[in-house]
This record gives C-alpha cells, sequence and structure tokens, in this order.
C-alpha cells in the first residue's frame, strides 16, 4: 500500500469562484498555469492516472496560489470554508481513492483562520492544514502567528509547507521581474528553506517542539548544504559586522541549529532526481520522510512523477521495512489515520 502525502487538486465549487476570479494578476497566472490540467478538477481522469500504481491513496490539499493571495480577507476566509469542504467531500465519497486532506487556511487573519482551523479538524476530519512559506510577502516567524504554532503544536496534526515565491521577486535588485522562470525552478526552494530558517532562529521549534511540519520538495536546499547549516551555522555572528549584530539576534536556543533542521518531516517530491532524494533521506531519517509525489503536477499531465518517485525509492539500498515506512507506516503515524483510510 502507498499513501502519496502531498498530492494537489481543486475541489468543484472552489474551482467556479476560483476561476471567475478576474481583478488579480497573480490569480490570473496561477488559473492560466492549473487550467491546463485536467487532474486538477476531473476526477475520472484522475483515477485513471491512479489506477496504474495498484494499492495506491492520496492525501490531498488545495492547489496553488495561497489562499491569502486570493484577495481581501474576508474573500480569502470563504474560500477557504469551500475549499475545505469541498476537500472533505471527495474524501467522503471516494474513501477507497483519498486516505485524508489537509486543510487551507488563510493566515492574513489569524482570528479567522483558528476558527477555520477549528472548523476542519473537528467537524471536517482534516489530518492536517498546508500552509505557504510567507503571506504576502510577510515572514512565517511574525509574532502575530504564535497563537497559530501553539494550536498546531496541541493539536498533534501535520503542517504541509509549500512556497509561493512569484515573477514579482526579481532575480536581481536591478531588475523588476524573475526571468526564465527562475523563480519556479530556483525560488521555491529558496523560499522553503527560508521558511525552515527562520522558524529556526526565531525559536519557533524550541517552543512547540511537538509541531508536526513537512516540508515539500524533499526538504528543499537544507539537506544538501549540511555542511553550511551545520558547522556553518554554527560560527553565526562571527563574521557579522557591528552594525549589524541585530540581525542575528534570535531566540535563545538549547540545541545546535542544524539539529532543529532536522526535527522537520519532508516528503520525496523531487521529481524523479534520485540522488536528492537519497541525500534528503539521509539527512532527515527514514522516519521523517513521507512518500508523496506532488500529483498531478507533471511535464506529462500524466502520472510520471509518481512512476519516477517509486523507482528511485525502489533503486535505493533501502530494507523492505524501511520502505514501507517511507510508503506508508510514517504517514499512518504521522497523520493518524484511521484503519480504513490506511488499507486499500
Amino acid at each position: 500500500m502507498k499513501i502519496d502525502s502531498f498530492c494537489h487538486i481543486i475541489p468543484m465549487a472552489y474551482a467556479e469562484r476560483f476561476f471567475a476570479i478576474d481583478d488579480s494578476p497573480a490569480v490570473r497566472n496561477m488559473q492560466k498555469r492549473t487550467g491546463g490540467i485536467p487532474a486538477l478538477t476531473d476526477i475520472d481522469v484522475r483515477f485513471r492516472q491512479m489506477d496504474e500504481f495498484g494499492d495506491y491513496k492520496q492525501i490531498i490539499n488545495l492547489t496553488a496560489p495561497a489562499v491569502e493571495d486570493l484577495g481581501e480577507p474576508g474573500r480569502n476566509a470563504e474560500m477557504a470554508r469551500i475549499a475545505n469542504e469541498g476537500l472533505a467531500q471527495l474524501v467522503q465519497d471516494h474513501p477507497d481513492r483519498f486516505a485524508g486532506f489537509c486543510a487551507a487556511v488563510s493566515l492574513d487573519d489569524v482570528d479567522r483562520a483558528l476558527e477555520e482551523v477549528d472548523y476542519a479538524f473537528n467537524s471536517l476530519g482534516a489530518v492536517g492544514v498546508q500552509i505557504y512559506c510567507h503571506i504576502k510577502g510577510r515572514p512565517m516567524d511574525d509574532p502575530r502567528l504564535d497563537p497559530f504554532w501553539e494550536k498546531l503544536a496541541r493539536s498533534g496534526k501535520l503542517i504541509q509547507v509549500h512556497p509561493n515565491r512569484n515573477s514579482s521577486w526579481a532575480d536581481y535588485p536591478t531588475e523588476e521581474r524573475s526571468k526564465f522562470e527562475i523563480w519556479w525552478t530556483l525560488g521555491w526552494e529558496y523560499d522553503l528553506s527560508t521558511f525552515m530558517a527562520r522558524l529556526v532562529f526565531s525559536g519557533v521549534l524550541e517552543r512547540w517542539p511537538d509541531l508536526k511540519i513537512l516540508i515539500h520538495h524533499a526538504g528543499a536546499m537544507i539537506p544538501h548544504f549540511a555542511g553550511r547549516v551545520g558547522p556553518g551555522w554554527d560560527q553565526l555572528g562571527s563574521r557579522t559586522p557591528e552594525s549589524q549584530k541585530q540581525d542575528i539576534q534570535g531566540y535563545p536556543l538549547s540545541k545546535r541549529p542544524i539539529d532543529y533542521f532536522r526535527m522537520f518531516y519532508c516528503d520525496t517530491a523531487c521529481f524523479g532526481a534520485g540522488d536528492a532524494l537519497r541525500t534528503s533521506i539521509r539527512f532527515f531519517g527514514i522516519d521523517h520522510v513521507l512518500f508523496a509525489s506532488d500529483s498531478p503536477y507533471d511535464p506529462e499531465k500524466g502520472p510520471g512523477y509518481i512512476r519516477e518517485t517509486i523507482r528511485n525509492l525502489e533503486d535505493m539500498d533501502l530494507t523492505d521495512a524501511q520502505r514501507q515506512a517511507i510508503y506508508q507506516g510514517n504517514a499512518v503515524n504521522i497523520l493518524d489515520l484511521s484503519q480504513e483510510a490506511a488499507t486499500p
């Protein structure tokens, strides 16, 4: 049995509202990027793709853009509710296909987001939430988000983290826009890595060590720069000019920075890059890795990412028990899935 723990979808009621928004260039861009992927909205197409993999289920979430980017806070909260009720209905209607869903929340209004978390967990049965790396450019270590981190730590539910940089984040300070979709190919991984670092040094994981935070794309850059993250950040401040000392004043940490980075969870969404996935598994450890493919985003608009991810895992020097933990066992334990959800 394989549980794919990071899969995007657009519930029909949400799609009707989302594709009707015409007052935001960022939303129009994402309408274009998602409109040509039938498996996001067409359940029959999606199921035909899934059929290739036998005993296989998905944990679904709402596709990009971040709900915060849809407009003003009232609209965003309403869209999150529409999305979550649609996601919950898909899981209820197709328990043989979907093992659970992670709820959408709009963190531009923290009070409303906390209400939506309660509704999603207690009334809809969400197994976690999906958030993004920033809120309209504002950092995720903002103290106003402390009640959110505290609530999620107490809940024991998973937090999926997705990047959300766009082309307005230029490659160089002298330019206005990113070129060649560098903002997506490289920028998204920087986005995720920056998110992790800010949570580490602001003390979010020090204060709430029970948080279960799943970093998309196999933990982004962090595993591949472990020498800089480890010994490098052990020397934090040694090269900092006196005039910039305020930039390194974080929350008092009781461990090495690298030890906090290993507290995150990661998925296997490396898109066929087996060596990168091997490095991520080695960095985070078997018990912190969840099988995920980023379905249905794929250059072939088919199940290629799923197939390639499975091939990577099968080619690795893993024991049967380790491979099964990544495919299913870790998701069952971390998401606290029911027996029904965890079986074919």
